[in-house]
């Protein structure tokens, strides 16, 4: 890719020289690396900078702040020349095309549409929240994470052989990878690189569908864009509510199933949205992954949003994600339905928050869980609540 100038911080009043122990450098570890380039006059070429250290433009990218050092350097005559050094990250670039989910892919051929037993009852509702694939934190890494995983998903199996549901309905409140541009660090402490969080993610998430497909008739799979999977550059969103590696995911599911005849059915937003609502046995269920709303705020958001007619305006329920911890709220009665409201906020999968339990949290950093819980003709069941 080719910065404009206006990408590239104006130059500080120096007038000391190069040092004479500095050099250029540059690293690379198959997806990911740095460069700083020698001491250039003029504005930077960084496709040509990419090709002088070996890599190809169209498959690797300028991402994240370019750094600069300058120097004034002594000329012939008397004058100078002002020459810069540009410190910059590169990374393998990501398009559609690139991403294949290979594991995902393995695991679905293995996949075999099975009759699961006749059931008469309530819908199970199964939510998978923050797993943030890709991070490394407190609790461990990409290891401790699938090892949590897979015992998230033995203990489903068990909770499901002690309910008579007919249905089931995996609601994705977002957060599925960590991604590369909320902070800095995490080109530095993430174990995976955007690709292998893709296909590690989806390959998890099948493995809950599979099991709810065998299980269930009657399956339904809901995903909403979230802050860590948004296409974006920093903290600017670069398109739509819609363009979000969650969502991405689950059309890569919905094509499968498909494919193989799973016949689960697939929602998501509509494409200016960031939230959407479904019917659960009669009982309107709200899906949002929660970062709009302030820490402890979330009642105060769900009022406003009653106000523009959105997707959560007229539901009994509504289920987000994003501040890691378990939250059960009720929220009155809605006048639509005459049911209670309730909001529930999930515990997250993921390796932990230090950045949260360090400074914002204030020392609160919950343990993480898989919420699960039945909806009935009366509505939510209290009484099936479990954080697994």
């Amino acid at each position: 890719m080719t910065l404009k100038l206006t990408d590239v911080p104006s130059a500080p009043q120096q007038t000391h020289s190069v040092p004479k122990d500095w050099r250029p450098s540059a690293t690379w570890d198959g997806n990911s690396g740095e460069i700083t380039s020698e001491a250039l006059p003029g504005n930077p070429n960084f496709e040509q900078l990419l090709m002088d250290h070996g890599h190809d433009p169209s498959l690797v990218e300028v991402f994240g702040p370019v750094r600069t050092s300058r120097w004034q350097v002594p000329r012939k005559g008397g004058e100078s020349e002002w020459l810069t050094s540009f410190r910059f990250n590169i990374q393998t670039k990501v398009t559609a095309n690139s991403i294949d989910l290979p594991a995902l892919f393995a695991a679905a051929k293995k996949t075999k549409v099975k009759t699961p037993p006749k059931r008469t009852g309530e819908a199970l509702v199964v939510v998978w929240a923050d797993p943030q694939t890709g991070k490394s934190d407190h609790r461990g890494g990409t290891p401790e994470l699938i090892a949590r995983v897979e015992e998230k998903l033995a203990k489903l199996e068990a909770y499901i052989k002690t309910q008579k549901t007919s249905t089931a309905v995996f609601l994705n409140a977002g957060d599925s990878i960590e991604g590369f541009e909320n902070v800095p660090s995490q080109n530095f402490t993430n174990d995976l690189s955007l690709m292998d969080q893709l296909d590690l993610e989806a390959t998890l998430e099948w493995s809950f569908l599979k099991l709810l497909r065998d299980t269930h008739s009657d399956v339904t799979s809901a995903t909403v864009g979230s802050n860590h999977c948004a296409w974006r550059k920093g903290k600017d969103s670069l398109g739509r509510p819609k363009d979000d590696w969650g969502l991405y995911i689950q059309r890569q599911h919905q094509r499968l199933s498909d494919e193989i005849g799973l016949g689960i059915k697939f929602t998501e937003p509509e494409t200016w949205s960031d939230s959407l609502a479904l019917d659960i046995n009669g009982t309107i269920v709200g899906l949002v992954h929660g970062h709009q709303a302030r820490p402890g705020k979330f009642v105060d958001y769900w009022s406003r949003v009653q106000h523009g007619g959105g997707a959560l305006a007229h539901c009994d329920l509504v289920v987000s994600g994003h501040y890691h911890s378990l939250l059960i709220q009720p929220s009155g009665r809605n006048p639509y339905t005459g049911k209670p409201k309730w909001h529930l906020q999930a515990p997250t999968l993921d390796n932990g928050s230090s950045w949260w339990k360090n400074s914002a949290g204030g020392g609160s950093d919950s343990d993480p869980g898989l919420l699960v819980f039945t909806i009935g003709a009366d509505g939510l069941n209290l009484q099936s609540l479990a954080v697994l």
